[in-house]
C-alpha cells in the first residue's frame, strides 16, 4: 500500500458533492482512494459538511500518470475499495498537466449514500455445542462458514470461529461485506463437486438433453452449460477453462428455455432455476463445523452441509448445535446415595439390557438384549469390555478391585492383573498445578498393592487434588464412570462370568478395610453378569462354498456353464459357528458392474440343512437370528450348519450371460471391543461363467 507523501510537487483536489442525497446526515465519513497504473493504492477518508460538501487532497513526489479515483464507503479498507461496484473516474494523464489539478466534483447519489450504510455490517452469532441427550460440549473450536453452490459445485468462506467454554457457550463476530465486482469475488472462491447435488441434477440433464454421456468436472466450466444450451446440438460459443461471470445472466436465459421445470431446485435456490448474484449478497448463509481434540486427536463432531445453510442470517443469530457421538461431553450423573455402588454399563450398554442383571430379564444371563427375537438379541461380549458404575455419597473408597467367580455365589478369585485394564480420565479446565485450559488426561492404572491389583477411585484423586474445583472449574468429560477396561479375549475361556467389586482405604501405603460395597438401595452386593466369546477358531464363524451344480452336475470352480436350456441350481455351503452365537448370512451373486442378484430370496428358492463333511447339518435354517428363533431355536443358541440352496429356475439366478461371483458371508452376534457391527465375520465366494 503507497502512502500519500506530503509537500510533493503535484497535488490533486478531488472535490465531493452528496447535497442531492434525501435526508442527508454528515455522519459517517467517505474514502476516496487514487489508483496509479501499477495498482498502487493511496487513500483518505473524508467528513462531508452539513451541505454534502467535502475535498480529498492528495499530493505526489511525482507525476501519478493516469490514476483511476474509487469513491466509496468510509469503512472500506483500502484493498476492498478498488473491488467493490462504486463510483469510479478514469483520469488519463493527459488531464493532469501541470502541478496542480482541482477535479470537478464527483457527485454522490442518494443510491450509493444509502447502500454505503449497509454495504459491511457487523453480524454476531451466539449459540451452545450439546451432545445429544443435552449434556454440554466444552473446548469445542466452532467456526462458521458462508456458504455458496452453484450448479452442482459448492464454495464455503471461513467467517470466524470461537470456543466453546463449559457450558458449551460460544461468541462468534465477523464483518460481512457485499457488492463486489463479480471477477473479483469469483476469484476469491474454491470450489469442489457436491454429491448431493449431481444426484439431483444428474436424471434432468440426462432427459435427453445429453446425447452422450457426461462426467462432472471437479471444478467449474461452462462446457457443460454450452452443450445443454446449444441450437440443434450445435453451441453457440467456445467455452474456455475460465468461468466468465458476465457471460451468466444470458446463459441462464437460455438454460431455462431447454432444461426442464424444477420446483425442488428452485427451492433449493440451485442456478439457473434460481437466480444467482451472490457478490450482492449482503446476508451470508452460515453452516457451521466443529471439532475437539479431547481424546488427544482431533475430532469433527459437528459438520454441516450446504443443505444445512441457513439463509440470509440477521446481525443476531443464536444457534443450538448437536455433536455426534464423537464428541466428549460433561454429563452430570446424579450420585447415589450412601456406602454403596453401582455398576451401570458395559460399553455403552446399561445392565439393565443385559440378562440376568438387575433390572434385566434372568435369562439368557450376560447377553446384551436377552430374548429379543431379531438379529441384534442375545449378543456376547469379547475382546476388550470397558466396565462402568458410581460410588455412593456415603462410600469411603481409595482404591478397588475387580473379583471373578463363574457362579453367583462364587467362589470368588482376584481378577488377573493381565485382565485388569487400566485407562485415562479426561478433563476440562485449568490444568491441575498451574496450566493452560483445556483438555488434560489422567491415567489410572491398576497397580499390585499387598498382593492385591488394585486401582485409584476418581473420588480420592478429585480429593487430593484442589477438591474444591472439581464441577466448578474442572470436569470430567471422557471416562468419568469408567472402572475397569476388562480384557477377556487369551485370559479368559468362553463363558458366563460373574463379577464384583471390593473396595479399601489408603493407610500408609497399605490396604485396609476391605468391604463388598451393597448395591445401592438394595441389601444385596454389587455385580455384574457378563458371558464371552472370543472367537479363537477357524469355525468361528465358519463359511464355505461347498459345491455349485447345475442340472445335478457340478460346476467347478472358474467353469463355462451352458445353460442355454435353462436347469436346476444347488448351492451347498457352509454358514456355521460352533459357539452357537451366529448372527446372519447372505449369499448373493455379483454380476456386470455393481449388479447382484440375491440368491436367497430368488423365485422359487429353498433351504434345506444336509450335513457336509465334518459340518452338521443347519439345526435352523435362519438366515438371520430373529428367523432362526421364529423356526424353533432356543435363545442364545443358534448354530447353523450344512444348508442347500436350490433355485428351480436358475435363470432366477443368473439373469444374462455373464461371469457370476457367489458370495457366502457368515456374521456371529458378538460385541467386540464395543464394536456394534457384527465383526467375527467370514467370506467365501466361487466364480464361474454362465450362458443362458
Amino acid at each position: 500500500m503507497v502512502k500519500e507523501e506530503q509537500g510533493g510537487p503535484f497535488e490533486l483536489d478531488i472535490p465531493l458533492d452528496a447535497s442531492g442525497v434525501e435526508d442527508f446526515s454528515p455522519d459517517v465519513p467517505v474514502k476516496v482512494a487514487v489508483v496509479d497504473r501499477r495498482g498502487r493504492v493511496t487513500a483518505h477518508a473524508v467528513t462531508l459538511d452539513a451541505k454534502g460538501a467535502g475535498v480529498a487532497r492528495f499530493s505526489f513526489k511525482q507525476h501519478p500518470g493516469s490514476l483511476r479515483v474509487v469513491v466509496g464507503p468510509g469503512d472500506a479498507g483500502d484493498d476492498e475499495l478498488d473491488h467493490l461496484q462504486t463510483i469510479v473516474r478514469e483520469l488519463p494523464a493527459r488531464l493532469l498537466a501541470g502541478t496542480k489539478r482541482r477535479l470537478a466534483p464527483i457527485v454522490i447519489s442518494s443510491y450509493y449514500w444509502r447502500w454505503w450504510l449497509i454495504w459491511c455490517r457487523t453480524f454476531t452469532i451466539t449459540g451452545r455445542v450439546l451432545c445429544a441427550d443435552g449434556s454440554p460440549v466444552p473446548g469445542a473450536n466452532v467456526c462458521a462458514y458462508h456458504v455458496d453452490w452453484w450448479w452442482w459445485w459448492s464454495s464455503t468462506q471461513q467467517v470466524g470461529c470461537a470456543v466453546t467454554d463449559a457450558n458449551g457457550a460460544f461468541s462468534l463476530r465477523f464483518r460481512w461485506c457485499c457488492g463486489w465486482w463479480p471477477w473479483w469475488w469469483w476469484r476469491l472462491r474454491h470450489w469442489q463437486l457436491e454429491p448431493t447435488l449431481v444426484d439431483k441434477i444428474s436424471p434432468l440433464v440426462k432427459r435427453g438433453l445429453l446425447a452422450k454421456p457426461f462426467l462432472p468436472s471437479p471444478q467449474p466450466s461452462l462446457g457443460i452449460f454450452e452443450t445443454l444450451a446449444a441450437q440443434d446440438g450445435v453451441p453457440t460459443r467456445l467455452a474456455g477453462p475460465e468461468v466468465d461471470v458476465a457471460a451468466l445472466p444470458a446463459l441462464r436465459e437460455r438454460l431455462l428455455a431447454r432444461l426442464p421445470p424444477a420446483p425442488e431446485l428452485e427451492k433449493l435456490r440451485i442456478w439457473p432455476w434460481w437466480p444467482w448474484q451472490p457478490w450482492w449478497d449482503c446476508t451470508p448463509d452460515i453452516i457451521f463445523q466443529a471439532t475437539q481434540d479431547c481424546r488427544g486427536d482431533q475430532r469433527v463432531i459437528v459438520n454441516e452441509g450446504f443443505w444445512n445453510a441457513r439463509w440470509n442470517i440477521p446481525t443476531q443469530l443464536s444457534v443450538t448445535l448437536i455433536a455426534n457421538e464423537r464428541a466428549c461431553c460433561i454429563r452430570d450423573t446424579p450420585q447415589p446415595e450412601g456406602d454403596c455402588m453401582v455398576i451401570s454399563a458395559v460399553c455403552d450398554d446399561v445392565v439393565n439390557n443385559i440378562g440376568g442383571n438387575p433390572g434385566a430379564p434372568v435369562a439368557p444371563v450376560g447377553y446384551l438384549n436377552p430374548g429379543v427375537v431379531a438379529t441384534l438379541g442375545d449378543r456376547p461380549y469379547a475382546g476388550t469390555v470397558p466396565i462402568s458404575g458410581l460410588f455412593g455419597s456415603g462410600a469411603n473408597i481409595d482404591d478397588y478391585e475387580f473379583e471373578w467367580a463363574t457362579a453367583p455365589a462364587g467362589p470368588w478369585n482376584a481378577m488377573p492383573p493381565a485382565a485388569a485394564g487400566g485407562f485415562s480420565r479426561v478433563y476440562w479446565g485449568p490444568q491441575l498445578g498451574g496450566g493452560p485450559v483445556g483438555f488434560h488426561p489422567v491415567g489410572f492404572a491398576f497397580a499390585a498393592i499387598g498382593g492385591r491389583v488394585v486401582v485409584e477411585t476418581r473420588e480420592h484423586f478429585e480429593a487430593n487434588n484442589d477438591p474444591l474445583s472439581w464441577g466448578t472449574t474442572r470436569f470430567w468429560v471422557a471416562n468419568r464412570d469408567l472402572l475397569m477396561n476388562w480384557q477377556t479375549a487369551n485370559v479368559f475361556a468362553d463363558g458366563t462370568y460373574y463379577l464384583r467389586l471390593a473396595g479399601y482405604t489408603l493407610s500408609a501405603g497399605q490396604l485396609v478395610h476391605r468391604k463388598i460395597l451393597p448395591l445401592c438401595d438394595t441389601e444385596q452386593d454389587n455385580g455384574l453378569a457378563v458371558t464371552t466369546d472370543n472367537a479363537t477358531s477357524a469355525l468361528e464363524p465358519a463359511a464355505d462354498i461347498v459345491d455349485v451344480r447345475i442340472n445335478g452336475v457340478s460346476a467347478g470352480p472358474c467353469s463355462n456353464v451352458d445353460a442355454t436350456k435353462g436347469g436346476v441350481l444347488e448351492v451347498d455351503f457352509v454358514a456355521y459357528d460352533v459357539d452357537e452365537h451366529l448372527a446372519f448370512y447372505s449369499l448373493i451373486a455379483t454380476y456386470g458392474k455393481n449388479l447382484a442378484v440375491p440368491l436367497l430370496a430368488a423365485a422359487g428358492a429353498t433351504l434345506t440343512p444336509v450335513a457336509l463333511g465334518s459340518v452338521p447339518a443347519a439345526d435352523f435354517r435362519g438366515p438371520e437370528y430373529g428367523a432362526a428363533r421364529t423356526q424353533g431355536a432356543v435363545a442364545p443358541a443358534w448354530r447353523a450348519g450344512g444348508l442347500r440352496l436350490t433355485v428351480p429356475d436358475l435363470r432366477n439366478a443368473f439373469p444374462e450371460t455373464c461371469c457370476y461371483q457367489i458370495e457366502l458371508r457368515v456374521y456371529k452376534r458378538t460385541v467386540v471391543s464395543c464394536d456394534d457391527w457384527y465383526t467375527p465375520n467370514k467370506l467365501s465366494f466361487y466364480s464361474l461363467t454362465v450362458v443362458v
